[in-house]
């Protein structure tokens, strides 16, 4: 199966706290989706699946502001060329802010679905923005006007400026590479073998794209295909270039970064091996240090020439929330439900609704969390057997219009598993 970032993940995770968050860039409740370095190296800006974004001091670790606005995952983060930052979510919205303001100081809206990926024109006046209603929109920043650019066919998933600015270049799930002259006219379209998830354009204007088949391919600023590389087996998600172009680091679905020398175009080294999802990389501009944004909700530091973690914290592993059902099969069922959910109403509210008390509860009517309008008027009471329907027959079906990422549990003894275990870890 192809991969569509964010399709078959949870969409939002823990809320944050109100007050910055101590600690080496832990803060988000949710896993990292985006990640930006200032201009100078200073700070990081990070957006998460629990709705935030987030502007962190490295010199310092702490989080010097968190950005609350977006309804949804926050997706694509960047800092502007005079000091502002841009946030772009799920929503479909993108916020531009001033640090230290607690409101955006101008949101552009036109985009019909998620938005995948924003970049920012070299000469710092324009913003462009990927979006899964298959369009690429460039926005004036000066005046919020936009440029709407039609004929991808699927989910556009990456866009960037080429460096000297004359183009713009998008990227889909319609396994296409579309080049977009910044004066309009046709763009030249170049059909790839793989969706494509991730983009990134070296300052020489070549242009790295990263696919669903786990594969790197490289073309020229005109579009010609001049080479590829294998970075792993599970889907690429993100990609960051060093700034002086050496390195590129490509991030997969299945936890591992890989580290590859651009000129050999073979990998150096690898990263980590968490069997989770790093959504997100950036290089730090001392060309060696660089930043993942984990499923975990962390941002960690590595040296991307040695392949070391940097920071001792940086290696630490969360409790295991569900240590104590050990060799329980329910447990085991649940395990891909806890980035989303609680079993107890004593933790910290997560993406989805705690389970506490489920059985019993009429479906959307816990106080103090934000349900889908579509699930309000809905006659569910959760019970072993509306679960087990549930992931039966997946929650699209089950529960139309609901945030819940779509997924079933076929077989019928795992699902008895998964309800038995609910009734226990989850009453009252």
């Amino acid at each position: 199966m192809n991969f569509v970032p964010s399709l078959s993940i949870i969409a939002a995770l823990l809320a944050i706290y109100s007050t910055p968050a101590q600690a080496q860039l832990t803060g988000h409740g949710g896993p990292v989706r985006a990640i930006a370095i200032s201009g100078d190296g200073n700070s990081v800006l990070s957006g998460s699946f629990d709705t935030a974004a987030i502007r962190w001091s490295l010199k310092t670790e702490y989080a010097e502001q968190v950005l609350r606005f977006h309804s949804d995952a926050v997706n694509a983060v960047a800092f502007l060329k005079d000091g502002r930052m841009a946030t772009a979510g799920a929503d479909a919205r993108i916020a531009i802010w001033t640090p230290g303001r607690p409101r955006p100081d101008q949101v552009l809206e036109g985009h019909r679905a998620p938005i995948a990926s924003l970049a920012v024109s070299p000469d710092g006046a324009k913003l462009a923005t990927a979006s899964w209603d298959h369009t690429v929109r460039v926005w004036s920043l000066a005046d919020g006007g936009q440029q709407v650019l039609e004929g991808h066919a699927q989910n556009v998933n990456g866009v960037v400026f080429t460096p000297d600015g004359r183009s713009l270049v998008s990227v889909g799930y319609d396994h296409e590479l579309r080049i977009w002259p910044r004066t309009g006219g046709t763009p030249d379209v170049i059909v790839l073998p793989s969706p494509l998830n991730a983009l990134t354009v070296a300052p020489d204007g070549e242009v790295v794209t990263g696919g669903a088949d786990g594969k790197l391919r490289f073309l020229t600023s005109e579009g010609q295909e001049t080479g590829e590389a294998q970075a792993g087996a599970t889907p690429i998600i993100a990609l960051a270039m060093s700034r002086d172009a050496t390195l590129i680091a490509a991030a997969a679905i299945g936890g591992v970064v890989a580290i590859f020398d651009r000129k050999a175009r073979s990998i150096a080294r690898t990263l980590g091996d968490s069997g989770s999802p790093v959504w997100s990389v950036v290089f730090l501009p001392d060309n060696v240090t660089l930043l993942t944004g984990g499923a975990d909700g962390k941002i960690r530091r590595w040296n991307a020439r040695t392949g070391d973690p940097i920071g001792s914290s940086l290696q630490a592993t969360a409790r295991d929330p569900l240590a104590a059902y050990a060799g329980d099969h329910g447990a085991e069922v649940f395990r891909a439900c806890i980035a989303c959910h609680t079993l107890s109403d004593k933790e910290v509210q997560r993406a989805g609704p705690t389970l506490a008390g489920l059985y019993g509860r009429r479906i959307a009517s816990l106080p103090g969390y934000r349900f889908s309008e579509a699930l309000k008027g809905m006659n569910i009471v959760w019970t072993p057997e509306t679960v087990s329907k549930l992931f039966e027959v997946g929650p699209n079906a089950y529960t139309p219009g609901t945030k819940m990422p779509e997924q079933r549990i076929g077989s019928a003894e795992d699902r008895k598993a998964l309800t038995d275990f609910l009734a226990r870890a989850t009453s009252n």
